[in-house]
């Protein structure tokens, strides 16, 4: 045998110094394998695995410490770009989210902004008459804590407390929810010094604020106090008036606080400022309501005079309306540019600022009572409508509440339906929301006593309004 054939039988390398010892290593290993490979009875296909192993054992492993190292130097150079790159990735991933959303919203965000610009301009009308169902009777909660006739009440602009005042002289907070009395303002004594502050007289009327802080309240003895709403507490009383307080508002979104009397006057008041600004005359006779919105005016109701009246207060000007037969004792405004009406006659009017009559008047709107041949209407004491809406209650003694649906262009009142309450319904109120409505009633008129009903309650009732589901949409 060569000296070469002999060198590869060895294992060694027939000639070059390139090959180590690690590199005979390997053969060697190499060759055991296959030793192994053919004692199992394998033949090519052992060695083509034995080949693929010697293969991977060739390629030099990378250590923990390299891997380290190469990541360490990733971090430090691409750190920043792949976090921009994620950042980017993510915005993106919001902005397509926003468009959707926005897409999505665009006519409800669009009808919203053409309800705000309508509600600014005093003409938004709202359609809920046609989807108030008649309550059930059996729902109306009844809320018992005054002595005597209720004759105003108010309910704070979140929905959660109703204030209500009485012949009896005393305020009550109520909470809508569990009707439990949240504080009572009790009676003052007359010339008694050192006593809580009060009313010594039937209190007529009421208004808050439209943010909640204040309520003002006005009494026969012609003073109004002004509380603040949250604790009850006495900040105020203003006086000028000279003859009994009937009818007080709030100017929305200001503490700008408008008074009427008996005295046939307007009286203007800033409240945070405890200071009296004005005075407007021109009713011929005793004022029996008053009512504002958001516009630096007001209209109140004239009694006997059969005047409904639109102050303007910056042009210490007015604007005179007629249409009912008798004496107007309630009136609110559904609109800046429209209002409703109730009087003694038995009639309720819908107007509009631009004409002088009634755009719709409703005579007899809760029937007639008395003697065959001898009928009289029952008088409508109160009124109350649903802000920027179509829908409109009616008080009276005839034992019940009305609604209305004021029709198109507000030229038309239809009834919907009667909720039966027996007594004086003298104060309505709808609460924001429009999900129920606050009857205070009482034995007797809040401005006199010509009836007593005997079977009356002198109470707060809370109606709840449930509207009929719509119909869903086409395609949904």
């Amino acid at each position: 045998m060569s000296a070469t054939g002999a060198a590869r039988k060895r294992g060694k390398p027939a000639s070059g110094a390139g090959a180590g010892a690690g590199a005979g290593k390997l053969r060697r290993k190499g060759d055991s394998s296959r030793d192994k490979g053919k004692s199992k009875g394998g033949g090519k296909m052992n060695e083509e695995i034995s080949s693929d192993s010697e293969s991977e054992s060739l390629v030099p492993r990378r250590t923990e410490e390299e891997e380290e190292e190469e990541e360490l130097e990733e971090t430090a150079q691409e750190k920043k770009l792949r976090l921009a790159k994620l950042y980017l990735e993510q915005l993106k991933q919001q902005e397509e989210e926003k468009a959707e959303a926005r897409e999505f919203e665009e006519d409800q965000v669009a009808g919203r902004l053409k309800e705000d610009v309508l509600e600014q301009r005093g003409r938004l009308q709202k359609s809920v008459a046609k989807e108030i169902q008649a309550p059930d009777p059996a729902d109306i909660r009844i809320l018992r804590g005054h002595q005597l006739s209720i004759t105003c009440l108010v309910i704070t602009p979140d929905d959660l407390a109703i204030f209500s005042a009485s012949k009896d002289c005393t305020i009550i907070k109520w909470s809508v929810e569990s009707g439990r009395k949240l504080h009572v303002i009790p009676r003052a004594k007359k010339g008694a010094e050192g006593q809580p502050s009060g009313h010594s007289s039937h209190v007529l009327c009421m208004a808050i604020s439209s943010d909640g802080k204040y309520l003002a309240s006005g009494d026969r003895s012609k003073l109004i106090l002004i509380w603040e709403a949250q604790s009850c507490q006495h900040l105020y009383t203003f006086t000028g008036h000279r003859d009994a307080v009937s009818g007080l508002a709030f100017r929305r979104g200001t503490h700008q606080l408008y008074s009427t009397s008996h005295d046939r006057s307007v009286k203007v008041w800033n409240v945070a400022e405890n200071s009296y600004v004005e005075t407007l005359f021109g009713h011929q006779d005793a004022v029996a309501a008053l009512d504002a919105l958001s516009r630096e005016c007001c209209v109140t109701a004239g009694g006997r005079d059969g005047t409904v009246r639109v102050w303007k207060i910056p042009e210490e000007s007015q604007l005179v309306f007629y249409g009912h037969q008798g004496s107007i004792d309630s009136i609110q405004l559904i609109n800046e540019e429209h209002m409703v009406s109730g009087a003694d006659d038995g009639s309720v009017a819908l107007w509009g600022l631009s004409k002088k009559r009634p755009l719709a008047l409703q005579r007899e709107a809760h029937g007639l009572r008395g003697e065959l041949g001898l009928e009289q209407p029952f008088w409508v004491s109160s009124v109350a409508a649903l802000l920027n809406t179509d829908l409109v209650a009616t008080g009276s003694h005839s034992n019940s509440v009305r609604l209305w649906q004021c029709g198109e262009g507000f030229r038309q009142l239809d009834l919907l339906c009667d909720i039966p309450l027996v007594g004086f319904i003298n104060s309505l109120k709808f609460s924001s929301a429009g999900d129920f409505l606050v009857a205070g009633v009482g034995q007797e008129h809040r401005l006199g006593r010509w009836w007593r009903i005997k079977e009356a309650r002198n109470s707060i009732c809370i109606i709840p309004l449930h509207r009929a589901p719509r119909p869903p949409a086409a395609g949904s």
